[in-house]
C-alpha cells in the first residue's frame, strides 16, 4: 500500500475542513454585524447566540489545525510496529494511525483514520505483526503493518 497517497488524502480532508470552518466563521461574523439594532434585549440575545456559535466553530477550527500539525509530522516510511503514521491491517479492518478524520476509501478499500489517543490505538500500541490485542473484550489480530 502506498501510505504517502493515503497521507495526502488525509491532509486534503483536513485542509477542506479548515476551509469550511473558516468560511462558516466569516459568514457568522457577518450575520452578527447585521443584527446590530437599537431594538433592545431581543437583539442582544440573538447576538450572544451568534457569538457562542462563532466560539464553537473556532474551537472546531482549532482542533482541525492541531490535526494538520500532527499529520505534517508524519512521514510515509514503512513501520514495523504499531505507531503514529502506521497503516495497520487487523482481522477487523484497516486503520491508519494519524488524525481521526473518519473513513476514507483508497484503492476500493475502507480505511479508518484514527488518532493515536483512541482506545483502539492505545490497545495495540507497540505491537507487531501476528500479535493479538483486545478492545472492549473483542480480540483482534494484527495481520500486516505498513
Amino acid at each position: 500500500m502506498d501510505k504517502s497517497k493515503i497521507l495526502t488524502l488525509i491532509k486534503t480532508k483536513i485542509a477542506d475542513k479548515i476551509q469550511k470552518f473558516e468560511s462558516l466563521i466569516e459568514e457568522t461574523r457577518a450575520s452578527n454585524n447585521d443584527t446590530k439594532s437599537s431594538m433592545g434585549d431581543k437583539y442582544e440575545t440573538g447576538r450572544e447566540m451568534l457569538q457562542q456559535e462563532i466560539n464553537n466553530l473556532q474551537r472546531q477550527l482549532n482542533e482541525c489545525l492541531q490535526q494538520q500539525l500532527l499529520v505534517q509530522k508524519i512521514n510515509g516510511d514503512p513501520a514495523s510496529k504499531v505507531q503514529n503514521g502506521a497503516l495497520v491491517k487487523t482481522d477487523k479492518g484497516l486503520f491508519y494511525i494519524a488524525a481521526s478524520v473518519g473513513e476514507i476509501i483508497f484503492e476500493n478499500q475502507k480505511i479508518m483514520t484514527v488518532s493515536s489517543e483512541s482506545p483502539l490505538v492505545k490497545a495495540m500500541a507497540g505491537l507487531t505483526k501476528g500479535q493479538n490485542f483486545f478492545v472492549n473484550t473483542v480480540s483482534q489480530t494484527i495481520k500486516e503493518i505498513w
